[in-house]
């Protein structure tokens, strides 16, 4: 969009290396607007590699009545399924059921049934959950995933690891994603359709003249600073979205933002088959136990309101102990402190609607424009990854009047890097590979197809063996997939690597990423020093 004289002038920049702000880059990008994005740290490396890593409608927000929500996300789980098979796949929850469940005490859907049935006293009634079953099935067009069904947790497996008071369960579809691998390939696609993505870089201060965006970059490693132009400025900074508005920009802050910490724990493997449970506490509250990684257990998550962005949020002692209470009242073998193999958390940026509880506090994203700096701004509050496609569309329905002459929506449907091939490719591809490359066995051929996807062969290249592929790091992690993340993933450090771009952190030694560390260290210098 820019004039020739304005070379030095971007019309966007995006400050956030998150999913929202890499979603926003790529589809500016693709409506041939230029964009650059800034992110303080690695891609994906606050809220958007902690979340539970589900695409999901939020079963549970149909309890707030937040239906527009809910619809949104159910139509985009098959619309991201299409783009992205290699790092996104269907899964089946199981909900078992008994008759103590209830409600949170505050949801609409408590209050109302508390007034024309005030002897249920809060509890969820089967027909009840069948028929918030009944609209997750039919509210966003499913065509791909299955719908639901009842299950005698006496016949079935699934009801094998559980206490023999569930007798009765519903399972239902929701769908698996990488959610970093998700963040990095969409700013791939934007760097492919011409965004520039600056990793390690902080907006450390932004003002406006005669229109125009005048932006300070300070490099986080070397502490050099760079000025960028822009038209337009996106605040899709996460946690810290509030404190670019009042430290950055140097705005009183119009709306508020509510920081909500979710903890999760990683165990060993708690059961034998390839389905997730979705458990109901007394309490009103609710937690996922999901297969992982294939010989672990994910359960999680919690809602604490967590008070400043610049903490760093880890899995409190509380937290701990309430995912694994909350998960041993359903197993019947108790999960314990020794069975946890890692914990992670993250916060959420929540948009402040005055709720009296985390748990209450709106997952819906909202949008604000603000020009009172004297240039256009656009605030991104809220949201979850399973709409974050649809964010950036609206992100943009707003950003096009600045503009003019935009191309419109476009993203529906095109895959990621990867992702060119049918949903249920998936098997034919790991087929493919281990033909290709014969050295290969099939967790490592399932690991590469799941990560990259049809780019997986690319990266083994002209490999006959494993040695081709040059150092060893363990749990199948070679010089040269590190080198492909370096050179097309922005990874630059070991956590980077074993944390976001895979989870190979839970089978590697902290020797081994000690040693991966070192050598990526020495690698980038190296590459310094020739450039």
């Amino acid at each position: 969009m820019n004039a020739p004289e304005d070379q030095n002038i971007v019309d966007l920049f995006v400050i956030g290396g998150g999913i929202n702000g890499c979603g926003i880059a790529r589809d500016a990008s693709g409506r041939e607007l230029s964009v650059v994005l800034a992110e303080m740290g690695d891609l994906a490396s606050a809220t958007s590699s902690a979340s539970t890593k589900l695409f999901h409608g939020g079963l549970r927000y149909l309890e707030f009545f937040e239906v527009r929500l809910v619809r949104e996300a159910l139509h985009e789980r098959e619309v991201l399924l299409r783009a992205m098979p290699h790092i996104s796949w269907p899964m089946r929850f199981v909900l078992p059921y008994h008759q103590d469940m209830r409600f949170e005490g505050g949801t609409p859907t408590a209050r109302l049934l508390g007034l024309l049935m005030p002897w249920m006293r809060g509890r969820r009634p089967a027909w009840l959950i069948r028929l918030g079953l009944f609209l997750y099935d039919h509210l966003g067009g499913r065509k791909i995933l299955p719908g639901t069904r009842t299950v005698d947790l006496r016949q079935d497996p699934a009801g094998a690891p559980l206490k023999d008071k569930f007798l009765k369960a519903f399972e239902y579809s929701d769908c698996w994603v990488e959610d970093s691998r998700l963040v990095v390939l969409n700013a791939r696609d934007a760097q492919a359709r011409g965004a520039t993505i600056l990793t390690h870089s902080k907006v450390t201060a932004a003002q406006a003249k005669d229109g125009i965006w005048s932006l300070t970059i300070t490099d986080m490693e070397s502490g050099e600073t760079r000025t960028q132009r822009a038209r337009m400025l996106v605040n899709a900074a996460g946690p810290w979205v509030g404190q670019v508005i009042h430290d950055t920009v140097h705005l009183t802050q119009q709306a508020g933002v509510r920081l909500v910490r979710g903890s999760h724990i990683v165990t060993r493997r708690l059961f034998d088959h390839d389905k997730c449970y979705f458990f109901q506490g007394t309490d009103g509250r609710i937690i996922f136990a999901i297969p992982y990684e294939g010989d672990f257990t994910l359960i999680g998550t919690t809602d604490a309101d967590h008070t400043d962005p610049d903490t760093p949020p880890v899995c409190t002692e509380a937290e701990r102990d309430y995912l694994l209470a909350f998960a041993s009242e359903y197993f019947k073998t108790p999960v314990t402190r020794d069975d946890i193999v890692w914990t992670y958390s993250g916060v959420r940026p929540l948009y402040d609607d005055g709720s009296s509880s985390a748990t209450a506090a709106t997952r819906d994203y909202v949008l604000k424009l603000d020009d009172r700096a004297g240039a256009p701004m656009l605030d991104v509050f809220g949201g979850k990854i399973t709409t974050y496609r649809r964010l950036a569309e609206s992100a943009l329905a707003k950003i096009a009047p600045v503009f003019g002459g935009l191309k419109g929506n476009w993203t529906a449907g095109v895959p990621l890097p990867g992702g060119d091939f049918p949903v249920n490719g998936v098997e034919r591809l790991i087929d493919d590979l281990k033909t290709a490359f014969p050295f290969l066995t099939d967790r490592w051929a399932r690991r590469l197809i799941r990560a990259y996807g049809t780019e997986a062969a690319t990266l083994l290249g002209d490999a006959r063996t494993a040695k081709d592929l040059g150092r060893g790091f363990g749990a199948d992690l070679t010089e040269r997939e590190v080198r492909w993340l370096m050179a097309h993933e922005y990874a630059r450090r070991a956590e980077d690597v074993v944390w976001r771009r895979s989870k190979l952190g839970l089978r590697m030694t902290p020797e081994q990423i000690s040693d991966l560390d070192l050598w990526m260290r020495s690698e980038a210098a190296k590459e310094g020093v020739q450039k």
